[in-house]
């Protein structure tokens, strides 16, 4: 994921109030446990596992997410009931 296509979903999420919570917990879950071990040395899910998602999901893996795509993922975790 770019610099530039996080920066765009982390501006998309701070203009929703209530996905703040949703995007901590995704976030939380995405990021690898004692990330601060190995490269880069920064709290990012894992490069494979991007790759699959974009690549699952647009069917390209070198595609960049769409912001609304991201927003519309986190009300869908929002709102899923087990």
């Amino acid at each position: 994921m770019t610099l530039r296509e996080t920066f765009r979903i982390v501006i998309a999420v701070i203009a929703r109030p209530s996905l703040w919570k949703t995007a901590l917990v995704v976030g939380r879950r995405l990021v690898p446990r004692r990330w601060w071990t190995h490269r880069p040395f920064l709290p990012v899910p894992p490069r494979d596992y991007v790759r699959f998602r974009k690549e699952s999901y647009y069917g390209d893996p070198l595609a960049p997410f769409e912001v609304d795509d991201v927003l519309k993922y986190l009300v869908w975790v929002r709102e899923w009931k087990p």
